[in-house]
């Protein structure tokens, strides 16, 4: 009785052991895949959009040295105008809000289309804009999108971008150390519209589209914004870092404009 006993405490434990044993490998392993798809969210996907939104800025350039001003009609003034088709123009129309005062005109652009470059100097960014701020298309592809219904650069009225922080070539990762005066220029196939950079809202509900109207100006913090019609571009991101709870904002003012 007394050895039965024994082995069946002894089978017991190792019975245990075997469990332990199996669930310490279950748990290294679940450990092993969480650090796999952390380094692929923020390295990979960061080193393959970096990469393709670099390679696009060198197509659109190159586009624009080889057919300059080639295409160039009216742009739709809130970006949702329809695409124009080979040799079409889209119709004209007015910037959002805002009557007349319109800048260079462009052939519109299609949906997920690299249409521009934006340079922030101070940050060492160079990254494409597209029509639209859909993830799949636009931001995941590590560029910058552009709100529909907003501005085009240059025009009366707010041209309103917005980019990752983390992941996906982050592009506005840093949109934070911008300080006043700091440059913020836009190319398109017919100018180069440079901003400076006026204010920032460092948080508010990703609701609050107040901060991208054509005169931006928060609904959720309404001190923070202008009051006038004017020439404004206005960077978005999601903060804090890693999450997309609240909004980060960025304006800037047209201070100068040269055609290509």
């Amino acid at each position: 009785m007394v050895v039965q006993g024994r082995r069946t405490r002894a089978g017991a434990r190792a019975g245990l052991a075997r469990a332990l044993w199996a669930g310490a490998e279950i748990t290294v392993t679940l450990g092993v895949v969480v650090l796999l798809l952390v380094a692929h969210q923020l390295w990979w996907t960061n080193r393959q959009a970096k990469e393709g939104a670099a390679r696009q800025v060198e197509a659109l350039e190159r586009e624009w040295v080889r057919t300059p001003g080639a295409g160039a009609g009216a742009a739709s003034g809130d970006g949702t105008g329809p695409d124009p088709g080979a040799g079409q123009a889209a119709p004209e129309r007015r910037a959002p809000g805002v009557g007349g005062g319109r800048g260079p005109r462009e052939a519109a652009p299609r949906w997920a289309q690299a249409y521009a470059v934006l340079r922030i100097p101070r940050l060492g960014l160079v990254v494409p804009v597209a029509r639209g701020v859909a993830r799949r298309g636009v931001l995941d592809e590590g560029y910058v999108g552009h709100y529909p219904r907003t501005a085009q650069p240059g025009q009366v009225g707010n041209f309103a971008v917005a980019g990752h922080r983390n992941s996906h070539g982050e592009p506005f990762r840093y949109i934070n150390r911008l300080r006043r005066g700091d440059r913020i220029e836009v190319e398109t196939r017919t100018g180069v519209f440079t901003y400076v950079v006026d204010k920032q809202l460092p948080q508010t509900s990703a609701r609050d589209g107040g901060v991208i109207a054509a005169v931006p100006r928060s609904v959720v913090r309404p001190g923070h914004g202008y009051g006038e019609p004017g020439r404004y571009v206005t960077l978005t991101t999601c903060t804090p870092e890693y999450t997309s709870e609240y909004r980060l904002v960025v304006w800037g003012k047209l201070a100068a404009t040269r055609p290509r």
